[in-house]
């Protein structure tokens, strides 16, 4: 599993992440404060602030997930530290 954080600032930067998202396999999880989704949701992610980056958990860290998210990477946020993300990374 890989955390990283995304951004999704429009409406077509949300459907182009959710179009690079499909078919690929293994779970992507959207997270903002104590909300958990689907990242393939398309109307979950519009419930989501998009004005702040977003923690996205990858299940399954293969070389294409990992081109398919890396046009929304973004570093994560300043008040995130490694001991207090999930991870630790």
């Amino acid at each position: 599993m890989r955390t990283v954080y995304v951004s999704l600032p429009t409406e077509q930067a949300v459907q182009d992440f959710v179009e690079r998202l499909a078919g690929l396999a293994g779970h992507f999880d959207l997270m903002e404060g104590s909300y958990i989704l689907d990242a393939h949701s398309l109307m979950g992610i519009f419930s989501l602030d998009l004005t702040k980056p977003l923690r996205l958990d990858i299940e399954r860290d293969t070389p294409e997930a990992l081109k398919a998210v890396e046009p929304f990477l973004v570093a994560a946020p300043p008040n995130l530290t490694k001991e207090n993300t999930a991870d630790g990374k």
